[in-house]
């Protein structure tokens, strides 16, 4: 992750590399210069609560190695299987491109740019999962 750039609001809370930092009052950039580090928004997090449908689950596990609290290599195997089981289900070119950006930050042990692709999917699985339901 070199050269990622974090803008943070003020007192917004960041998981890095299993520490959690809160900024102070006032909005800031902070600069990742080491490759590779974990790196979550608290904000973005997905609670164990709300872990209820395939696409939260697939980036719960990411989140869960970001966090330090899962060994890599065994959430790898379930993400690939997890985004593989996705493929079957949301087939348009947009959620292919996605989970096809997954799988590639998978490959690469690139965990939070796999959850970065795959939370784009959320909101389409929201609508599918509200349009299946009424």
């Amino acid at each position: 992750m070199s050269g990622l750039v974090l803008k943070l609001a003020p007192h917004e809370r960041v998981l890095i590399n299993g520490a959690v930092i809160e900024n102070g009052d006032k909005r800031s950039r902070l600069s990742i210069l080491t490759p590779n580090a974990n790196i979550l928004r608290l904000r973005d997090a997905i609670h164990p609560g709300e872990v209820n449908t395939p696409v939260r689950r697939v980036c719960y596990i990411a989140q869960l190695v970001l966090a330090g609290d899962a060994k890599p290599a065994e959430a790898k195997v379930q993400m690939m299987r997890g985004v593989e089981q996705l493929s079957h289900a949301l087939s348009d070119q947009d959620s292919r491109a996605q989970l096809a950006a997954a799988t590639e930050a998978l490959l690469d042990d690139q965990f939070y740019q796999a959850l970065k692709a795959l939370r784009t999917l959320l909101p389409r699985e929201a609508r599918l999962l509200a349009a299946g339901s009424g």
